[in-house]
């Protein structure tokens, strides 16, 4: 075959340049996909649009990316903004949806439990997810969606309960910390402390991802999120206990306008984790939110070295396996 023949089938085949001429990731740690639903519960002034396995799975051939996870949004239902008589069965609802749009692809796709923490039936619906083939592998918390608040005591110990519940069943966990910005909830290094201290240590036998580098994107300026980020990478460095399957996940973190400031901040915040816990994640592929292509190329434009890139591209979050 002539080698331009030779390269445009090798294109068409593997999304040849999809992140500038780079090895894009082996998988994609932080995707969403968004039932009708769930879009009629948030209502028109959201922005959301329906989005399946197959409309996923198109952005990821476009990017070279081989799997994801769908981060199921089940714990939108049980936010304290919204009330529903039937709030559980909605939550189940979506879980299971989300399990049957990753059963379309299984294996390129897998699906996480959404849980909000802090209600009456959170434990019930992880071991209910447990024993579903398509939704045992892990959960999704959403920390601000459902208002956890990690300076309080009696959210601490309940959150430890959840873990306590997933490490029992050997679900990862993936965790977006970021505290809830309309009610203006403390977060930082005392939050950070407490999550160490209080909460991780219940699941001392599964991975534990913090979604967006502990904050929540678009973007690395929320002081708070830096904070926060700051105390676990240096736990990590100095070998906390709780720390051992701690992973970071750089979900919208990096953009394509992140000052330089923020660029060489946050290289050294990814250093300090070690590159070998770092994950690369997209988030949900709405609105303005870079799709997973375009977020390679502007995680590509950070101030590491292609060593370090070429180990992020390589990792792949034990739930994967």
């Amino acid at each position: 075959m002539p080698p331009i023949l030779s390269r445009l089938f090798l294109c068409a085949a593997f999304a040849c340049g999809a992140a500038h001429g780079q090895d894009a990731p082996l998988a994609d740690h932080h995707q969403h996909v968004f039932s009708g639903e769930t879009i009629a519960m948030v209502g028109p002034g959201s922005g959301l649009t329906p989005l399946d396995a197959k409309g996923v799975i198109a952005l990821l051939d476009a990017a070279g990316i081989k799997q994801a996870v769908l981060l199921s949004t089940a714990y939108m239902v049980g936010s304290p903004q919204r009330e529903f008589a039937d709030e559980y069965a909605r939550a189940r609802r979506e879980n299971d949806w989300t399990a049957a749009q990753a059963a379309q692809l299984p294996g390129r796709l897998v699906a996480f439990c959404g849980i909000a923490p802090l209600k009456d039936y959170a434990l019930d619906e992880i071991k209910r997810c447990a024993g579903k083939p398509g939704l045992k592998r892990g959960i999704k918390l959403h920390l601000g969606n459902s208002d956890v608040q990690l300076d309080l005591p009696a959210h601490q110990r309940r959150l430890a309960e959840v873990f306590a519940a997933a490490n029992r069943e050997g679900m990862a966990i993936v965790v977006h910390m970021r505290a809830n910005f309309r009610n203006k909830r403390p977060y930082g290094a005392p939050e950070a402390r407490a999550f160490l201290d209080k909460v991780l240590p219940a699941a001392p036998d599964v991975p534990v991802q913090v979604a967006h580098l502990a904050g929540t994107g678009p973007g690395f300026e929320d002081p708070p999120s830096r904070e926060v980020l700051a105390v676990l990478a240096e736990a990590v460095e100095r070998g906390h206990p709780a720390t051992g399957k701690l992973w970071f996940d750089v979900a919208s973190i990096a953009q394509d306008d992140t000052t330089p400031e923020a660029a060489a901040l946050l290289a050294k915040r990814l250093r300090q984790v070690g590159m070998g816990r770092v994950l690369y994640g997209t988030d949900s592929a709405q609105g303005d939110n870079l799709r997973p292509r375009a977020a390679w190329a502007a995680f590509r434009r950070l101030p590491l070295t292609e060593e370090e890139f070429g180990q992020v591209a390589r990792n792949v979050a034990p739930y994967f396996k």
